[in-house]
């Protein structure tokens, strides 16, 4: 059984050691996977990213008819889900009909309301687009002094070079 600290962790106190900085998340990761890989208690290790910023890729135009579609495909799938879950009361063939039912009517009420939503913008963000965040820098830091040994294991593994 584990035990859980009663106290947030804080990456910025006097017992926090870095242990390697990556710019790529990836790597960062990759280390903390070795380190796990060779039996190091990582239940120590921590990743803390800093530098942080918004990135936002743009996937495309997004004009009434595809906010329409994308409204008509989210209401599908809720109108199928709705349809299942009533056709599991149901005996006889009707539950076919409940199913196909749903799942048209789901569809146009998400057509209607992505279009509707839409229209609503006035022509503001017209596109589409998907947001993550991002570090400049990724620091693997250990607690309780245990980077020392934790920096020893990824200069073995050749995941930092050594001093």
């Amino acid at each position: 059984m584990s035990q859980i600290d009663p106290q947030p962790r804080n990456p910025v106190s006097d017992e926090w050691n870095t242990v390697a900085s990556y710019e790529a998340y990836e790597k960062a990761q990759e280390a903390v996977d070795r380190l796990s890989d060779r039996e190091f208690p990582v239940q120590y290790i921590d990743i803390v990213g800093s530098g942080l910023r918004l990135v936002e890729h743009v996937t495309g135009r997004l004009t009434k008819g595809r906010a329409a579609a994308a409204g008509a495909a989210s209401g599908a799938w809720f109108g199928l889900f709705i349809g299942l879950l009533v056709g599991l009361f149901t005996t006889g063939p009707v539950w076919l009909g409940l199913i196909l039912g749903g799942l048209l009517i789901g569809a146009l009420w998400g057509a209607i309301f992505g279009f509707a939503g839409h229209a609503a913008t006035g022509g503001h963000r017209d596109f589409a687009s998907t947001r993550a965040l991002a570090a400049a820098r990724y620091d693997v830091i250990a607690q309780g002094g245990r980077a020392g040994e934790a920096r020893e294991i990824l200069q073995r593994e050749g995941l930092i070079p050594a001093p």
